[in-house]
């Protein structure tokens, strides 16, 4: 096992320059740069004035250069400084954003699979009746149905015509002097239309495929030999079935780790929440290289993680895969 991990964890350094390679290739090549999105406004600046700015943020230099500079940098654990114009280190915009879209995406993530998981046993186990007939068509809906405009529509309903749920931010006017309780109910209410969104957006996906595994494992012959020797039917689906229907589901998992960085891009911008999703559109839109680079370079470290830890519980679960079998 230990030589599987330390084969696995000498194949994420290529891996990971790879990603920040092209990702830094391809943000430099976009039109625009952050020089002419800070000066497009203001006629009075010279080309000699733009030609200093793009000497000050190093954009003078061949692209290579700066990709070495920049990954000289990210060895010392240094994400640079951001080209917006208070020039503040990424590092501290990005800690002042990720326990609001870490702590959004946790609950989200929670309710898909608490609530995926059973949906997909109770439609496998009622195969082809009226329960799992409605539970297609929820699926259909959920895939059908664009997260941005779910959103529109929740935000219109609750928040316009009923007035009973705020549609934007995270606070409202004056809870700085709210008592805890009322303030974390605040809260709540600001967080439920984003919340909601975020999960139904993946629920029926993962419902969709928690009942194929269930009913690919419910067709094998030791869940048959299971059921001739009298065990109850329970007993079958939850202590036999479930355990090995739920090892694609590992996958799945591992792949929703970079999502909590970087998976709520369109809510929290619709919604106005000061997360990371936000900041990363905010520093798209700008032309921010190194905010958006030091995004980037997280989620593509927390999605080689999640490709690892996917890896090693498979390894664990089937010895087979360790030994290249």
């Amino acid at each position: 096992m230990l030589r599987y991990l330390i084969k696995r964890l000498l194949m994420l350094v290529p891996l990971f320059l790879g990603i920040t390679l092209i990702t830094f290739t391809v943000i430099h090549l976009a039109p625009g740069e952050p020089v002419e999105m800070q000066t497009a406004m203001n006629p009075k600046i010279s080309a000699q004035t733009r030609q200093k700015l793009r000497e000050y943020y190093g954009l003078d230099k061949p692209l290579h250069i700066q990709y070495g500079r920049w990954l000289t940098r990210l060895s010392k654990l240094d994400f640079g400084r951001s080209f917006a114009s208070d020039n503040r280190p990424v590092i501290d915009k990005i800690k002042e954003r990720i326990p609001v879209t870490l702590s959004l995406n946790i609950i989200a993530l929670v309710l898909e699979f608490g609530l995926a998981i059973p949906i997909g046993i109770l439609a496998a186990t009622h195969r082809e009746t009226l329960l799992d007939k409605g539970i297609t068509i929820f699926v259909f809906l959920g895939f059908a149905v664009p997260t941005f405009w779910l959103a529109l529509l929740l935000m219109y309903l609750f928040g316009v015509k009923l007035g009973w749920l705020p549609i934007s931010g995270l606070h409202s006017l004056g809870s700085e002097g709210f008592t805890p309780v009322h303030w974390l109910l605040d809260i709540g209410r600001h967080l439920f239309l984003p919340i909601a969104v975020a999960t139904f957006g993946s629920l029926a996906g993962l419902s969709r495929y928690m009942r194929a595994n269930m009913l690919e494992v419910l067709g094998q012959d030791y869940i048959t030999t299971a059921r001739a020797k009298g065990l109850a039917e329970r007993a079958v689906i939850y202590r036999h079935a479930l355990k090995n229907a739920l090892l694609p589901v590992i996958t799945l998992l591992g792949f929703s780790l970079p999502g909590l960085i970087g998976g709520s891009v369109i809510f929290e911008t619709i919604f106005a929440i000061p997360g990371m999703g936000q900041l990363f559109y905010m520093g798209v839109m700008a032309r921010d290289y190194p905010l958006v680079m030091g995004i980037l370079v997280i989620g593509a470290f927390l999605t080689l993680v999640g490709n690892l830890l996917a890896d090693l519980c498979y390894a664990l679960a089937d010895p087979r895969i360790r030994h290249g079998g």
